[in-house]
């Protein structure tokens, strides 16, 4: 690979805040590849460019001819993430914001949303996705074969195993464009073959071998690992066997769990962490590997980020979040500040590290920007063009809060957060069945990135002005989004087989169902009556007017 000598030349290149290339639905030979590999779990302080103990030398050579994104942000938990990176908004529009899908869910991201890998595809890009989905799974247009994806090797939910037979509640859960997989899968725990996160990296590398190298790709590569339950080649688990657990506490609600963890005499589940993550680097350096031998490295952006922060319950999730405060689940930093790079040769100026904030809802714009891809949504992006600031590390104003909030575990417990420049808000609301619970915690991340002087007494000004901003943002979301639903309904029963699970699309109805309002007029007057209560209209900003009051008028 090219290696970036001359950075001044380089920058003087691309000072420019033009794009790289004109906008177009046809591609062009110079058209860069994309690469996005999605991470489940890992900690901000776990790569070995982050100074840990597991060595990633994958990640550490992205870093190195790359760019470190030191604040990038995604949502605290997985679903959520992975919708704001398909389509670019914020996951409270989208009603996939409070918790992950689960099996039993009947929704998923609406029909009406544009995916990233539909522009690209619609481009002229072949597209490719290996692994985990998680977006969707009751009927067929959620499926990734009808959201921009030409071909989809993985599994629709979370948690199917690193092992076969690879299922979830006991149905089998691996396909290949809607037919089972798993079935033909082989390997025994312990050893290397049959070890899913090394299939992915292989089917990617193949499929990357076997493309159309008269067009550019996008491949979307989101991995289990170092996600729970953890498993890794045995191997791996002895080389970590007596790594120590060092980590400080995360001075969140999850310290409690992983005090009692203790005392019951769980062990740490950082070693085999370990294991999983070396494992996970090593997937990346095959693929890595096969850009350089089919000799494409130079022309390919590749982006590594973590849907969220690591799990820091002693006794289940052994990442590193590191020095920040908190996990997976919640608004802390340590659950929504994640470990990213992006590597573009002798686009990206390598070495860097970036320290403005990004988010995950700016991936979309920003590719789309970088490749000349003209994006092809009707609905708004609420994320922005970040290509400024990668290329030639500019500032990048952004209008609007950084809004996060997440209810998993506890159903009615809420976290939400709101970040505005350097001020950020940490608000706990608790619905108990006699009361409601509402604390604040105000942050000057500049200041104090660890969280642990909380200034909310003496700015109540600006906790009143954005605790109103979260209370605008939360009356947006649709009144049947996913919630902290952890129990199945009475009586659900799973499918054997999750690859005949989703309903065809031929067996459903055109149009999307909307409530059960009888007519338009009476949905818009059900939808004020409602309030600030959530959305029945989607995508609705209400607006307030007066005498009528907030309401909906498109």
């Amino acid at each position: 690979m090219k290696k970036i000598i001359i950075r001044a030349a380089i920058a003087a290149a691309i000072a420019s805040s033009a794009p790289i290339f004109a906008e177009s639905n046809a591609t062009t030979p110079d058209q860069p590849n994309i690469i996005i590999l999605l991470a489940d779990d890992i900690g901000y302080a776990d790569p070995g460019f982050r100074g840990s103990g597991i060595e990633t030398p994958a990640l550490d050579s992205l870093a190195e001819e790359g760019m470190t994104l030191d604040r990038f942000y995604t949502t605290p938990i997985c679903s959520p993430t992975r919708a704001a990176l398909m389509t670019g908004r914020d996951p409270m529009r989208l009603g996939v914001a409070y918790s992950v899908l689960l099996p039993w869910d009947s929704g998923g991201v609406h029909t009406d949303e544009h995916f990233m890998p539909e522009s690209f595809q619609e481009a002229g890009y072949q597209t490719a996705m290996f692994g985990k989905w998680h977006l969707g799974h009751s009927q067929q247009v959620f499926h990734p074969n009808e959201r921009g994806f030409d071909h989809f090797y993985g599994h629709l939910h979370t948690e199917v195993g690193y092992y076969p037979p690879f299922n979830n509640l006991g149905g089998s859960d691996f396909q290949v464009n809607g037919q089972t997989l798993a079935g033909t899968v082989t390997g025994e725990k312990g050893s290397s073959e049959g070890y899913e996160t090394f299939m992915l990296a292989d089917q990617s590398s193949e499929w990357i071998r076997n493309r159309d190298k008269s067009r550019p790709f996008f491949l979307y590569l989101p991995f289990l690992a170092p996600h729970e339950p953890l498993e890794a080649p045995d191997e791996l688990v002895e080389k970590y066997r007596d790594m120590k657990d060092e980590r400080p506490p995360a001075r969140s609600p999850s310290d409690k769990i992983s005090r009692l963890a203790k005392v019951t005499g769980a062990e740490s589940r950082r070693p085999l962490y370990a294991a999983v993550v070396d494992a996970m680097d090593q997937a990346v350096a095959r693929v890595l590997n096969t850009l350089d031998e089919e000799g494409i490295a130079d022309n390919t952006i590749v982006m590594f980020f973590s849907d969220n922060g690591a799990t820091r319950v002693y006794g289940r999730g052994g990442g590193d979040n590191t020095p920040f405060r908190g996990g997976k689940g919640e608004v802390y930093e340590g659950g929504i500040r994640v470990a990213s790079v992006i590597r573009w040769p002798e686009k990206i100026p390598a070495g860097l590290n970036l320290d403005q904030a990004m988010t995950v809802m700016d991936v979309f714009p920003t590719l789309a920007k970088a490749a000349g891809v003209s994006p092809q949504n009707q609905l708004e992006f609420d994320g922005i063009d970040m290509t400024p600031a990668l290329l030639d590390n500019k500032e990048v104003s952004r209008d609007d809060t950084i809004f996060f909030a997440s209810e998993i575990p506890l159903y009615n417990s809420f976290g939400f957060t709101a970040i505005d420049g350097d001020w950020k808000l940490v608000q706990w609301l608790t619905m108990d069945p006699m009361a409601t619970t509402v604390t604040h915690e105000l942050y000057n991340l500049a200041e104090d990135p660890g969280e642990y002087n909380n200034l909310a007494s003496k700015h109540p000004g600006r906790v009143g002005k954005m605790s109103q901003e979260i209370l605008d943002r939360r009356a947006l979301y649709p009144i049947n989004g996913t919630r902290a639903r952890i129990s199945s309904p009475p009586g659900w029963h799973p499918p054997k087989d999750w690859a005949s699970y989703p309903r065809p699309v031929s067996e459903l109805q055109e149009q999307p169902a909307t409530s059960m309002a009888p007519s338009k007029r009476s949905e818009h007057l059900l939808d004020y009556l409602h309030g600030d209560r959530g959305r029945l209209i989607y995508n609705c900003d209400p607006l307030d007017i007066p005498i009528v009051g907030k309401t909906c008028l498109n």
